[in-house]
């Protein structure tokens, strides 16, 4: 059910503080002092494997920008306090527990907790599973993660918006970054999970690899299922026929048990490691992430991210409230979510002389906008104006001992008409047709 969380949330050895609630308190004070306030469900993983590495700090995100909107401690032209005037009040939801829980719970953000909208949803099965019922119920939803890219192009909708953009972005650019570099892929071994995410995140970088490196030979394709956890099978089999190139599109704790499991055994002494979606796991981590793989972070985020003004004011709002440790692709992916909310409905507003917007208006004003984040420009380009694109950095991992972190080398910023695909062809009908239309410099 619906939780406002008011106490610790254990994930193994990590511990969600009971800070997450401070901003729900002072939402609930400016509703009984009769000030009218937008409700917004915010939807990610808060227990499970998921939870560390991606799904809390996504929601530290969400509590982070939201006491800087209530505020009016945003940079411009974002400093309007909360949307518009009215405060934000946030329910936050754990993603835990798969896609038919996931519609229950999006059902009781909406008919019980009567949020405005919700923005969330790391997995992409559960995008799938909830996407239809929000248009359903005509409530606007907007996914701030997930990868498949079936959510718009096998689909079409209404109050339904993906802020950041999908898979296929991510895989164009690892092929376009090993062919900018001349890195030999005579053969290609692969491991991903077995659901929507994995399996189109290895169609994407096969189809493409076979565009850039025609003749590549596949020596390994293993499918291990989601949460896995335990990879000594799976090391043995890919060690066993060493390929030039090692591609995974594993995440969170998947990714790091595979890392760590694999390591010892020399895995990545023989084959090029290269991963979708890997700055997430590089702070726990640490020094036992090998030098030198190629690895994106489905952006221009983290260590990988471009100098601004507002990257700035992103790290350091969120580094005073959580620490030290590198800020990851879900806190930037949660932060460029609320960005374009925020965008979309003070424009709205705007149209309709500062009333607090219904659903059709918050859609419209979000279908086909534009807006600056800490990840560089979004703009949602692709499904009719509901799915974002934007460009994305590929560079190599190096643990500096005098920072004491992983760090990025031999970054290459792609631009989002590179490696996104045009809005009139699917992503795979795209790569396979020879990226027709990619504006590359």
């Amino acid at each position: 059910m619906c939780k406002r969380f008011d106490g610790n949330i254990r994930i193994g050895r990590a511990v969600v503080k009971a800070a997450l609630v401070a901003v729900f308190a002072a939402g609930a004070i400016t509703q009984a002092n009769g000030q009218e306030t937008f409700k917004v469900g915010v939807v990610t993983f808060l227990s499970g494997q998921a939870a560390e590495s991606f799904g809390i700090p996504a929601a530290n995100s969400a509590k982070v920008m939201t006491e800087a909107f209530n505020k009016g401690a945003a940079p411009r032209p974002y400093d309007k306090i909360g949307f518009g005037g009215m405060k934000i009040v946030l329910t936050m939801v754990d993603e835990a527990g798969g896609a038919t829980k996931q519609v229950q719970e999006l059902r009781n953000l909406y008919q019980r907790e009567n949020v405005d909208v919700v923005v969330g949803f790391v997995g992409s099965g559960d995008c799938l599973a909830v996407a239809p019922v929000a248009e359903e119920l005509k409530r606007p939803l907007v996914l701030f993660d997930c990868g498949t890219p079936r959510i718009f192009e096998d689909a079409s909708y209404k109050y339904v918006f993906r802020t950041a953009s999908h898979a296929t972005m991510d895989n164009v650019a690892l092929t376009r970054y090993l062919k900018a570099r001349k890195i030999k892929a005579d053969s290609i071994s692969m491991i991903n999970q077995d659901y929507a995410w994995g399996q189109d995140s290895r169609a994407d970088f096969l189809s493409a690899m076979e565009q850039l490196y025609p003749g590549s030979k596949v020596n390994g394709d293993l499918l291990p299922k989601f949460g896995a956890g335990q990879y000594g099978t799976e090391i043995s089999a890919l060690s066993r026929q060493p390929s030039n190139i090692l591609y995974s599109s594993l995440w969170g704790g998947d990714l790091q048990a595979f890392i760590l499991q694999g390591a010892p055994r020399g895995l990545f002494k023989s084959s090029q490691l290269v991963l979708s979606a890997a700055d997430h796991v590089l702070p726990s981590l640490g020094e036992k992430m090998p030098n030198g793989v190629i690895f994106g972070a489905r952006g221009s985020y983290g260590v990988l991210a471009q100098k601004s003004a507002l990257n700035d004011w992103f790290w350091k709002t969120y580094q005073d409230a959580h620490g030290p440790a590198a800020v990851v692709q879900a806190s930037y992916r949660m932060a460029q979510a609320v960005l374009g909310l925020k965008a979309a409905v003070e424009k709205a507003m705007a149209k309709n002389g500062g009333k607090k917007p219904a659903a059709d208006e918050i859609a419209e004003a979000l279908r086909g906008s534009e807006w600056d984040s800490p990840g560089g420009t979004i703009r949602m380009a692709l499904g009719n104006g509901h799915q974002a694109i934007q460009n994305i950095s590929i560079g190599r991992t190096r643990y500096d001992p005098a920072k004491k972190m992983v760090v990025a080398d031999d970054i290459q910023v792609f631009r989002a008409e590179c490696v996104n695909p045009p809005a009139n062809m699917k992503s795979l009908d795209w790569i396979k047709a020879g990226f027709p239309g990619a504006k590359c410099d």
